[in-house]
C-alpha cells in the first residue's frame, strides 16, 4: 500500500496548503468567541432601563425600592470577596469602606453575606447583626462592621449606575434606573408617561391600584418593548414579595410562621458513591454526563466536513480527467484508500484544531465572564469509557461515512449529480443528531438501544451512551456489528469506485450500482472504461 500512502499524502498536501482550509480552522474559534462574548459585550454596553412608577397606594412603590437594596448589595458582596480571594491587587481602585469590608465579607458563607446586606440596608441603625454573621466574624471584624454601617448604608443609597455596574453588572441597581413622574402643571400623568415611552424617554412605567393588598385592580405595565421582559418579571417579583407580606400580617400569622409555610421543598442532589456511599455532584459530573453529546456533535461534524471534501475531490479530479492519468500508475482501490486516508487527515487536523480550541476557550473563559466555572476538561479526557467510547466509534463511524462519500464521489459527474445521491445519507445524519438529546437524558432507554444496532446509527447512538454506560455485552456487540458494517461498505465502495470512477455521460441508477456490487471482480471488467452511453 506504499502508492496509497503516496496518494494520501498527497491529497493531504493539496487541502492543506489552500487559504481555505486555514479559514475553515480559524473561522471556528471565531464564531464561538463572538457568539459567546459579543452578547455580554452588548448587555454590558446596554443602556439602564428607565422606567417610573404611578403609585395610587401611596407606599407599595418606596417599599418595593426598599426591598430592591439588600439583593442587590449581596450581589455586590459576592463580587467583592471573589475579587479579594483571586484579584487582591484590583481592591486598590475601590471606595475605602469597600477595601476595609472585604476580608469580612471573604470570611462569611454566601447565606451570610446576604444575611449581612439585609441588616445593612434596613431602615434604621439599630438593627444587630443576624446570628449567623455575628457568630462567623471575630470580635474585631464585628467591631468594624458597626462603625462602618452608616457608611457602608449612605456610600450604598448614593452609588450611581455605573459604578453599579463596573462592581456587580447582575445587579438591578445597575440595569434599572427609576425616573421620578413629574408631568408639567395640568397634564395628565397617564398622558405624560404614555408620551414619555412614545418618544424613548423611557423604557417602562408601572401603574399601582390604590389597595394592592386586597386586589390586583388597576396594576398595569405599560412599554413598547414586548420582548424585553426583564424588568417586568423583577418588578413583580418584588411586588409579590411585598404584598404577601402585608397581606400576613393583616391576617395575624407570625412571619417566622409564614415563612416556614412558604419554604419550598428541596431535594440535594446527589449521586451514588463507593461503598454505598453519596457524593456530591460537581460541575464536572454535569459536564461529564453531557461530555458524549458534545463527542457527537463533533463525529456529525466531522462527517458532514470532511464528506463534503471527499464528495468534492473525487468529483472534480473525476471531471478534469485527472482520475486517468492517477489510475495509470495506481489501482482504483489504492486511490481510493489514499484519497479516504489523506482527506480524512485533512478533516481530522481541522476537527482537531477546534477541540483544541474549546479547551483553550474552557480554561480562558471564566477570565472575561463573571460567574463562569472554571472546568477541567482534562477530568473528561482522562476517563477510559468516554475516550475508549469516543476514539473507537469515531473512527469506525467515520470510516463507514468516507466510504459512502467516496462511492457517491466516484459515480457522478458533477455537484449536482451528487446532490441527489446524497439526500438519503443526509436524512441518516440528522435522525441521530434529532436524537442527541433524548438519548443523552436517557442513554439506556428504547429509543437509545434499538437505534444502537441500527449501523449507520451505531457509532452517533453508542458514543451519545458512553455516560450511561450501556453494558458489557452492548459494547461488544455494537461493536462486532460496526466493524461488520465498516468492512462491507469499504468493500462495496472499492467495487463501485473501481468500475463508477472511469464511467462518464449519465449517472448509473441505484439498481446498476447494485449490480456492481454482486458482480465479481476480474481484471478485465475492472479496468473497463465504457460509458454509460453505451448501456
Amino acid at each position: 500500500m506504499r502508492k496509497a500512502r503516496l496518494v494520501a499524502g498527497r491529497e493531504f498536501l493539496d487541502i492543506v496548503r489552500t487559504r481555505t482550509f486555514w479559514i475553515g480552522i480559524l473561522s471556528f474559534p471565531v464564531i464561538v468567541a463572538l457568539a459567546v462574548l459579543v452578547p455580554q459585550w452588548l448587555e454590558g454596553a446596554k443602556e439602564p432601563r428607565r422606567y417610573a412608577v404611578l403609585d395610587h397606594s401611596g407606599w407599595l412603590a418606596d417599599a418595593i425600592e426598599q426591598r430592591a437594596l439588600a439583593p442587590d448589595l449581596a450581589k455586590v458582596f459576592e463580587a467583592l470577596a471573589t475579587r479579594y480571594r483571586e484579584e487582591p491587587d484590583t481592591l486598590d481602585a475601590l471606595p475605602p469602606v469597600l477595601r476595609s469590608l472585604a476580608p469580612v465579607l471573604a470570611s462569611l458563607e454566601p447565606a451570610q453575606r446576604e444575611a449581612l446586606a439585609e441588616t445593612l440596608t434596613a431602615i434604621g441603625d439599630d438593627r444587630p447583626l443576624p446570628p449567623a454573621v455575628r457568630d462567623a466574624l471575630p470580635p474585631e471584624a464585628r467591631a468594624a462592621v458597626g462603625l462602618m454601617r452608616e457608611e457602608i448604608r449612605r456610600w450604598w443609597l448614593g452609588l450611581d449606575p455605573a459604578e453599579a455596574r463596573r462592581l456587580a453588572p447582575e445587579t438591578a441597581r445597575a440595569r434599572y434606573v427609576r425616573v421620578p413622574v413629574e408631568p408639567p402643571a395640568g397634564t395628565d400623568p397617564l398622558v405624560y408617561l404614555n408620551e414619555q415611552v412614545r418618544s424613548g424617554q423611557l423604557f417602562a412605567y408601572f401603574v399601582i391600584g390604590p389597595d394592592p393588598v386586597s386586589s390586583t385592580a388597576g396594576m398595569r405595565y405599560v412599554s413598547n418593548n414586548l420582548t424585553d421582559d426583564e424588568l417586568r418579571s423583577w418588578y413583580t417579583r418584588l411586588a409579590t414579595e411585598v404584598v404577601r407580606e402585608r397581606r400576613i400580617a393583616q391576617a395575624g400569622i407570625p412571619a417566622e410562621t409564614a415563612r416556614w409555610i412558604a419554604e419550598p421543598v428541596r431535594f440535594e442532589v446527589r449521586k451514588p458513591g463507593e461503598a454505598g456511599t453519596q457524593e456530591a455532584v460537581a460541575v464536572q459530573d454535569m459536564l461529564r454526563q453531557w461530555a458524549p453529546a458534545l463527542f457527537t456533535y463533533l463525529l456529525w461534524i466531522a462527517i458532514f466536513t470532511t464528506g463534503q471534501m471527499l464528495l468534492t475531490n473525487t468529483i472534480e479530479e473525476k471531471s478534469n480527467r485527472i482520475i486517468e492519468v492517477l489510475l495509470s500508475s495506481v489501482s482504483p482501490l489504492e486511490l481510493m484508500a489514499g484519497k479516504i486516508v489523506g482527506i480524512a487527515l485533512a478533516g481530522l487536523t481541522v476537527v482537531g484544531s477546534w477541540v483544541v480550541f474549546v479547551i483553550l476557550g474552557a480554561k480562558l473563559l471564566p477570565h472575561f465572564i463573571e460567574g463562569v466555572p472554571q472546568i477541567d476538561l482534562g477530568l473528561i479526557a482522562g476517563d477510559p469509557v468516554l475516550l475508549g467510547s469516543f476514539v473507537t466509534y469515531f473512527l469506525l463511524g467515520f470510516l463507514f461515512y468516507s466510504a459512502l462519500m467516496a462511492a457517491i464521489g466516484s459515480v457522478c459527474n458533477t455537484l449536482k449529480e451528487a446532490q441527489n445521491l446524497l439526500q438519503p445519507i443526509t436524512i441518516l445524519l440528522m435522525l441521530p443528531l434529532l436524537a442527541m438529546v433524548p438519548i443523552a437524558q436517557d442513554p439506556n432507554g428504547t429509543l437509545a438501544r434499538v437505534l444502537s444496532y441500527l449501523p449507520p446509527f451505531t457509532p452517533f447512538v453508542m458514543m451519545n451512551r458512553a455516560a450511561g454506560p450501556p453494558s458489557a455485552f452492548e459494547y461488544a456487540a455494537t461493536l462486532a456489528l460496526l466493524l461488520a458494517s465498516t468492512a462491507v461498505a469499504l468493500w462495496a465502495a472499492a467495487k463501485i469506485f473501481r468500475v463508477g470512477i472511469l464511467m462518464t455521460g449519465k449517472p448509473p441508477r441505484l439498481r446498476e450500482i447494485l449490480r456492481w456490487v454482486r458482480t465479481p471482480v476480474t481484471a478485465s471488467g475492472v479496468r473497463a472504461t465504457a460509458s454509460s452511453e453505451d448501456r
